[in-house]
């Protein structure tokens, strides 16, 4: 056990519950193999601007990872945000500078890399989005800012969250965005135009693992799928894409790759990726 003492940076995951998360393993596995002088704990929050206070505060706290249900409410303590980031509506991680807290988002950006990595080109693509809830909403203003798709189709089963995403979407960016209800015949007529489907929605995800969104003769060749779900380690979608000569990219990707680009900017160090990918996947399997 690696000693703390007054000089340690500390590094914390915020919201309620956080019993669950994996990011103290991950970062603490990471600081201990690269020997950095912090420590990284989760704390149960109810009080977000206490404890937004509470970091201001105290010097050596210098990074804050952000999950439910407080991504939207830590934006109002915060001193600086990225344009796309306010655009999403939530942040993930905060980061103490000096006398400032600088809040951000690495969901959309983890998914961007996850792509990037498995050698998934996007720009004059022609995209597909299952769902419109929070993780559809990062990944899709990275895309719409960060690429040059050709297209962002968007279907999900709620038309109030579909449309407040499309809105959106037109307003905070130039990408070409197509939304409609997701339906049998809606599904059908989008898979025979997208590149890359990305799925964000909870079907397939543990316990229901026999579900999937998508029947496989939907799929073509070439085409690329996303499954955002990393319980199981294997979906149904990712098994029949797969079973189809598709490439598939796990949602395990995204899962490490956001923590990476939070552990890069608390420490300002490369992250040691393989050593956060094995810890991901022994709690995973285990």
């Amino acid at each position: 056990m690696r000693s703390v003492s007054a000089s340690t940076q500390l590094c914390a995951v915020i919201g309620n519950p956080v019993g669950h998360s994996l990011s103290p393993a991950i970062h603490n596995a990471a600081f201990e193999h690269l020997d950095l002088d912090f420590v990284y704990v989760a704390f149960p929050v109810e009080d977000v601007k206490g404890a937004l206070a509470g970091m201001r505060a105290i010097k050596s706290f210098r990074g804050m990872s952000v999950t439910i249900p407080h991504k939207t409410e830590v934006m109002k303590y915060v001193d600086e945000i990225p344009a796309v980031d306010r655009s999403i509506g939530s942040i993930n991680t905060i980061i103490h500078e000096e006398d400032k807290l600088i809040g951000f988002g690495t969901d959309g950006a983890g998914a961007l890399k996850a792509l990037a990595d498995s050698g998934v080109e996007v720009d004059v693509k022609r995209i597909l989005m299952l769902g419109a809830g929070g993780a559809a909403r990062a990944i899709s203003f990275t895309l719409a800012w960060k690429t040059k798709l050709a297209e962002l189709s968007i279907l999900d089963i709620s038309e109030p969250l579909l449309e407040g995403l499309k809105n959106d979407l037109e307003t905070g960016t130039d990408a070409v965005i197509k939304s409609g209800l997701l339906t049998d015949s809606s599904l059908a007529a989008s898979m025979e135009t997208a590149d890359v489907i990305i799925h964000c929605t909870p079907v397939g995800m543990h316990p229901k693992v026999d579900a999937s969104l998508i029947p496989a003769e939907l799929f073509r060749p070439e085409q690329v799928v996303f499954d955002i779900v990393y319980t199981p380690l294997e979906t149904k979608l990712q098994a029949e894409a797969k079973s189809r000569g598709l490439k598939v990219i796990s949602g395990v990707e995204m899962f490490v790759n956001q923590a990476v680009l939070q552990f890069e900017r608390f420490t300002g160090v490369d992250a040691p990726v393989e050593v956060m990918r094995r810890v991901v996947m022994e709690h995973l399997e285990s």
